[in-house]
């Protein structure tokens, strides 16, 4: 998996992000200390998004490690694949929705309480929270983040598609609703295609071709699997 793909899945699926998580964004409110404040605590809370996406890609570069000493992990990135590769044609409202209601539930009144608080802490907590929201987008980063067998490369992957997201919810945090709607529809076209990508090279790096880093021999060490050939 290149983390060039993390990237796309995170710009892309950002019209995504500014439907579902937007108006979390619209909704900060301003430190009242000037411009500065303000930008600052924008930062500040999509550093927060980021920060949960690199613990969650600690989270699934051990699980797919884990999965890797278990010699199961070919099965598990082509699985994944396959499942991507019907919620795109099939059914990608569900896959993109994916609902976690028990989670939901907890983090809405601390996600208020944050909101309360006029601070740039407060904005760096609401993103912590904001990026446990359960996103579908999260979940096929999660599955990128796992392929690769390594924790430090599940961060790299999970950051990387954070940095993905924040140009969108970046720009909706400082300029609201300016952003044109046809520009957020036509970049919208772009989600399928991109989860598409993902779940094509899912399946490719799980059928062990011995192609180095699109689709690397996994059949032999499963220690040396995500290292790269000599």
């Amino acid at each position: 998996m290149e983390l060039w793909t993390a990237f796309i899945l995170g710009f892309a699926g950002s019209t995504h992000c500014a439907g579902m998580c937007g108006p979390l964004a619209l909704a900060l409110p301003s430190s009242g200390k000037g411009g500065v404040q303000h930008v600052i605590g924008r930062l500040l809370y999509n550093l927060g998004r980021m920060t949960t996406y690199a613990g969650l890609g600690i989270v699934f570069g051990l699980l797919g490690r884990s999965l890797a000493l278990a010699g199961v992990q070919r099965w598990f990135s082509v699985g994944i694949g396959i499942v991507l590769l019907v919620g795109v044609v099939f059914s990608r409202p569900l896959l993109l929705k994916l609902p976690a209601t028990g989670l939901t539930g907890w983090l809405k009144p601390r996600l208020g309480r944050l909101l309360q608080r006029r601070t740039v802490g407060a904005m760096y907590g609401f993103g912590l929270l904001n990026g446990l929201l359960p996103c579908g987008l999260v979940y096929v980063a999660c599955a990128g983040a796992a392929a690769l067998g390594e924790w430090l490369a599940g961060v790299e992957y999970m950051l990387v598609f954070g940095l993905g997201t924040v140009p969108m919810m970046l720009t909706l945090g400082l300029a609201g609703r300016v952003i044109p709607p046809g520009f957020r529809l036509r970049l919208q076209r772009v989600v399928p295609w991109s989860l598409a990508l993902v779940a094509v090279l899912l399946i490719l790096r799980g059928a062990s071709l011995g192609i180095p880093y699109l689709s690397p021999d996994l059949s032999g060490d499963p220690a040396a699997c995500c290292l790269p050939p000599p």
